[in-house]
């Protein structure tokens, strides 16, 4: 059909970008009412906010250097102000030692490498040339921040567990990365169609593991181990020579012990 231009596919596929990147951003919102809760985010990291922070500074600015790429600078522009929300809270509530980290991590990157690359690529370099290059830095990092979940596959197949690994984001992400890829690839930006592709691959291997592992196999519990469980006082270990004696005492919750004392040895 003659609606269906490359651009105007590529304005479908950015729009629906847009939506899934911002559900994206959106998605740490509950762990910032827990931290703003309890008064502290002892027991959370600030890289994850980091990292996202410099991959949407990083992209506003490709953004910006290109022609007609208001699907990029939007949501790259809203994901600044999501994620410097997040750092400010976590920054309020953090204690000294997490603070100075955060603090001198955000100058470091965001601040002088963010910096450093602006006034680098706007002094040495000029039109298609700059575009290329910031380009090339936007697709490294994105490389590497698709790569960051290979530390938690990895431990899925070691533990057997799919506890770390979240469906929901895992699917958005992939979701996500499969809207951007058409993006790039309709309007043939490399820079962003070839980062989602390992994007969409690994979602795709994490959503595998995560049901292979999602049900653990259950190691059978005989019914003593099952009654030591449910209530640890009714069991005690002494050593017995060569042999480990086993004393069941039988208790009533309300009389305390009854007397009634089993002995197996083991």
């Amino acid at each position: 059909m003659a609606f269906f231009t490359v651009h105007v596919m590529a304005f479908i596929f950015g729009i629906l970008g847009n939506i899934v990147a911002f559900l994206v951003f959106l998605a740490p919102v509950p762990t910032f009412v827990k931290i703003f809760k309890k008064k502290s985010s002892d027991g959370f990291q600030s890289i994850p906010y980091l990292v996202a922070l410099s991959s949407a500074m990083l992209l506003l600015y490709y953004g910006i250097l290109k022609t007609d790429a208001n699907m990029i600078i939007s949501i790259n522009a809203i994901g600044i102000a999501i994620e410097m929300a997040y750092l400010t809270i976590y920054l309020i509530f953090a204690s000294k030692e997490a603070k100075m980290l955060t603090l001198k991590l955000l100058l470091l990157f965001n601040v002088v490498g963010y910096g450093l690359m602006l006034g680098l690529t706007l002094l040495l370099l000029k039109g298609a040339s700059r575009v290329n290059v910031v380009g090339w830095i936007c697709a490294v990092f994105s490389l590497a921040v698709f790569a960051a979940p290979l530390g938690i596959m990895r431990r899925m197949i070691r533990t057997k567990s799919a506890e770390f690994m979240p469906f929901t984001l895992s699917f958005s992400l992939t979701v996500c990365a499969t809207m951007w890829f058409f993006y790039g690839f309709f309007l043939k930006d490399m820079f962003i169609a070839l980062p989602n592709v390992l994007g969409f691959l690994f979602g795709i291997a994490q959503m595998l593991l995560y049901m292979i592992y999602k049900n653990p196999n259950e190691i059978p519990v005989t019914k003593q181990q099952q009654q030591q469980e449910e209530d640890p006082k009714l069991f005690t270990t002494v050593a017995d020579g060569p042999n480990i004696t086993e004393m069941k005492i039988v208790c009533d919750s309300s009389t305390g012990p009854s007397g009634q004392i089993n002995i197996n040895h083991v």
